[in-house]
């Protein structure tokens, strides 16, 4: 097997769902003890959310510049951004270091392929969803149409994000706003939503919608397990 290295922290709420889906995926694939050799960098969040906020990507791309040399140094043989945002710096991550970068939007595309989607509904941190870090790999690169909320939707998906779900608050009424924004978006056309910040996952399951999800998180993992394991 292969060394995986994780960004993480961001926010540590999924990074936990990262850890254990990828151990449970060592063990399910090897069976026995086998678990997933990882070099973990795990930030605080607090600065880079504030950076975020004061969109100072200069100190938040050298934040993860500097994490992703880190786990080269420790022995990653490959690297996980693990969280949709950051991949706003994806780029500049892969140009520092010697070892291949996961992108999320390859992910992202294999789970539209599983559930044979074309046009995919996106929710995610405002970043995610206004700017096309993510939107763009996805319709050049495999010709994905990508469509998201309304405005209104979009600053509620935003604010609990930050406020709630990073925070590790799983709130029945946010939940209730996610799926009537989700199926809004299913009745325009969308043939599957990318729940595109890692946190969501935690608070919207695929029962709880009538369409298909891509929970980013199991996506990403899944990308990462093909690579681990190959």
């Amino acid at each position: 097997m292969k060394t995986l290295g994780v960004l993480g922290g961001m926010s540590w709420e999924s990074t936990v769902s990262y850890y254990k889906l990828l151990n449970d995926g060592v063990r399910e694939r090897r069976g026995g003890l086998h678990s997933c050799p990882m070099v973990m960098h795990s930030v605080d969040f607090a600065p880079f959310a504030e950076q975020m906020g004061q969109n100072d990507w200069e100190s938040i791309t050298a934040g993860l510049v500097k994490g992703a040399m880190s786990v080269e140094a420790g022995g990653a043989e490959a690297l996980i951004i693990a969280t949709n945002t950051m991949h706003k710096a994806a780029d500049k991550v892969q140009a520092a270091v010697n070892i291949p970068l996961l992108h999320m939007a390859d992910a992202i595309a294999a789970g539209a392929k599983a559930v044979g989607a074309s046009s995919l509904g996106l929710l995610g941190t405002a970043f995610t969803m206004e700017q096309d870090f993510l939107s763009r790999p996805l319709k050049e690169n495999y010709g994905l149409d990508v469509m998201v909320p309304d405005s209104d939707g979009r600053a509620m998906v935003h604010r609990t994000i930050f406020a709630e779900l990073c925070c590790g608050k799983l709130i029945d009424k946010t939940r209730e706003e996610y799926i009537e924004i989700i199926e809004k978006i299913a009745a325009n056309g969308a043939e599957a939503i990318v729940l595109g910040c890692t946190e969501i996952g935690l608070l919207v399951k695929p029962e709880d919608v009538s369409v298909p999800l891509i929970d980013t998180v199991e996506a990403h993992v899944e990308l990462a397990l093909n690579y681990v394991l190959k």
